[in-house]
């Protein structure tokens, strides 16, 4: 029996991938979870196989989730999903823990098969994104700007991207202002930006937001 945490905060994505694992052939048992902190609490009481993890959720983000779990638990495998482009975000995610990247226009076939990869120890990526990353480590491609970022820095960019205040930053990452100012500033440095408005063209650019 294996079993799995499903983590999103759309209740109609999350029904469909319940159901997706309820069908598969192997036997798979699933809880849910409505957002990045409910995710955690429920794996301090529980014990999960593997956790299926959006990676763009209010509150709490699944990147900074996928490193509180990480951090607590790095035994657990968790397996990204997300409607982003995986060649923007699968590298970051795996260079910080994740097992694995699924894009969540994947046919359910491809759910099963990761969950029971990640939940097996093993790793999942996609036939394209191992195309990707042999020709990033064949040609020695320098990182785009936004890699640069630390995780906490592009997590602040993508926020800033979809149009949030610093206000509203600081409240939904419990960080005074002054840190997400300082955060900004970093942006901008590192990224050779001049200010929110080049943040959102980029965003929309390299297709980092919705």
């Amino acid at each position: 029996m294996i079993r799995v945490l499903v983590a999103d905060d759309h209740a109609i994505v999350r029904k469909g991938l319940i159901q997706i694992l309820h069908d598969a052939p192997e036997s798979i048992t699933v809880d849910e979870a409505a957002s990045g902190q409910e995710a955690l609490e429920r794996i301090r009481k529980e014990t999960y196989d593997a956790v299926v993890l959006d990676i763009s959720m209010p509150g709490r983000s699944g990147i900074d989730t996928l490193g509180q779990i990480k951090a607590a638990y790095p035994g657990l495998p968790v397996l990204i999903l997300s409607m982003y482009p995986e060649e923007q975000y699968a590298l970051r995610v795996l260079k910080a823990g994740a097992s694995g990247y699924l894009m969540k226009e994947s046919a359910p076939d491809a759910l099963i098969s990761a969950v029971l990869a990640v939940s097996q120890g093993r790793k999942y990526i996609t036939p394209s994104l191992a195309e990707t990353l042999a020709t990033r480590l064949e040609t020695g491609a320098d990182p785009e700007s936004h890699e640069r970022l630390s995780d906490r820095e592009f997590e602040v960019f993508l926020l800033i991207a979809k149009g949030q205040s610093i206000k509203d930053i600081a409240g939904s990452l419990f960080l005074s202002v002054k840190t997400v100012h300082t955060y900004r500033a970093r942006i901008l440095d590192k990224m050779h930006l001049k200010g929110t408005a080049d943040i959102i063209h980029y965003a929309v650019q390299y297709r980092l937001i919705e």
